[in-house]
Formats: C-alpha cells, structure tokens, sequence
C-alpha cells in the first residue's frame, strides 16, 4: 500500500453547526462537492469530511457511542510561535475552546490545543525541526 492520507473524516453531531465551525472559527471554505449530507474542506493535498456521527458508525459498522479522549488529534503547524499565538488570540475572540493554552513543550517546539464542537482536539503548534513548503506541506530533511 502506497503511503498517502487521502481523507480525514470527522464524525459530527450536527453537520450544519460543525460545518459553520470550520468556515467561521477557522476560516475555511467548503468545496462544491459539498452537499446536505456531508461537507469537504480541501487542506493542502487531504480532504477533511464532515458527516454525521451515526452514520459513519453505521458505515463502519461499529457503535456511535463514546466520549472522552478519541484517541488522536489533529495538527496544523505554523510558522513561528507568534503564528501560533495570534491563532490562539483569533480563537479566543471568535470562541474556539481552548484545551491548553500555548507553551513550550517537551519536544522543542511550542503548542497548544483547541477543540472542535464534538471535541476532536486540534493541536496548533511550531515545530523548529520541521519544514514546510509555500502551501504547508511537509519537507523531509
């Protein structure tokens, strides 16, 4: 299997109010192939879905119920950790909930976490050690 993430597809309890999340808080712009029952956001090269919850548990075949940690996070890394900063001020203002606020963290970098409606957490961070090119993508050293 060729090593690629096409989609990264979110559970949601109300796709209407999720996806007016994404576009208000975070800025971001659905994609024509969105419809009443499922929305795309295109990201640099990966697409992030939102459908409802039950319906991707029914899709997998698995409960829908659950609550806590999910067991993964979301990242979007910056620049500098003054990006990192003026993110989580813009969060703040538009009402993002903020898990943890930006710090310096064990690994050499600096991050901090904010939650979606259905708490999928998203770290924002600045990685020191790690290069991005003109549209964010990762550049391996």
């Amino acid at each position: 299997m060729e090593q690629r993430l096409t989609i990264v597809g979110l559970g949601v309890n109300d796709l209407i109010k999720a996806t007016q999340f994404y576009e208000e808080k975070f800025g971001w712009k659905k994609t024509v192939s969105s419809n009443d029952n499922i929305s795309f956001f295109q990201l640099n090269g990966v697409l992030l879905s939102l459908y409802s919850r039950e319906k991707l548990a029914e899709d997998a075949q698995v409960p829908h119920e659950g609550n806590g940690f999910k067991g993964f996070t979301l990242a979007f890394n910056t620049r500098s950790k003054e990006e990192v900063d003026s993110l989580f001020s813009e969060f703040q203002v538009n009402g993002v909930t903020v898990v943890k606020e930006p710090e310096e963290v064990f690994w050499g970098g600096y991050s901090g976490y904010v939650s979606d409606l259905d708490g999928n957490l998203w770290e924002i961070a600045f990685n020191p050690f790690l290069s991005m090119d003109e549209e964010g993508n990762t550049l391996e050293e």
